[in-house]
């Protein structure tokens, strides 16, 4: 039998290379302080916002026109128990009798008063007239003044007859509130009172 052939020894294991150093870690730079942020520029003021305009104020409503009233009745004028009513014909006769009246008394007016001033001035030239003369022209100016104050009266007492018809308040006495009487009016227009207390007032006058 064969020898086995001796085992070949093994090469020697190369030894392994040194490890090298690893290369040293360079120091990191250091960090560069940021620069400091600048003062951003102050925010300008807004400008002050401009008030709105003030509203136009509306033009106010305009009311309705009132409704026009409607014409009152016209009254009846007063008569007494014993008589007719008022006829428009027959009121119409009184205020036309009134109205001639009121005509007559300012012409006699207008009159009266030219004859006063007239004799005013007569007066001032009298200085040779005896006292019979000064007196007859006294007693004429007196005269005629009296006239002009009487004419006055009846023209105010007219006049208040056509304001009574027109409010209706004609024909009614003054003194008693009752009627004066259609047939009086008829013939004596311009009365405010009924007989019986225009004759009492008579009697106290004397």
């Amino acid at each position: 039998m064969k020898k086995a052939a001796p085992a070949k020894k093994a090469a020697p294991a190369k030894k392994a290379a040194p490890v090298k150093k690893a290369a040293p870690v360079k120091k990191a730079a250091p960090v560069k302080q940021a620069a400091p942020a600048k003062k951003a520029p102050p925010a300008k003021k807004a400008a002050p916002a401009k008030s709105a305009a003030p509203a136009k104020k509306a033009a106010p409503a305009k009311s309705a026109a009132p409704a026009k009233k409607a014409a009152p009745a016209k009254r009846r004028l007063a008569v007494r128990e014993d008589e007719s009513p008022w006829t428009p014909a027959e009121i119409a006769e009184v205020k036309k009798e009134l109205l001639a009246e009121v005509k007559r008394l300012q012409q006699e007016i207008a009159d009266t008063e030219a004859d006063i001033a007239e004799l005013v001035a007569d007066s001032g030239d009298g200085a040779g007239d005896d006292q019979a003369d000064a007196g007859s022209k006294t007693f004429e100016r007196e005269h005629e003044m009296s006239l002009a104050n009487n004419a006055r009266d009846m023209l105010l007492q007219t006049e208040r007859a056509l304001d009574r018809i027109a409010n209706g308040s004609y024909g009614i006495c003054e003194s008693c509130a009752k009627p004066v009487g259609k047939f009086r009016l008829q013939a004596y227009p311009r009365a405010t009172m009924c007989l019986a207390c225009k004759e009492l007032e008579e009697r106290r006058a004397y």
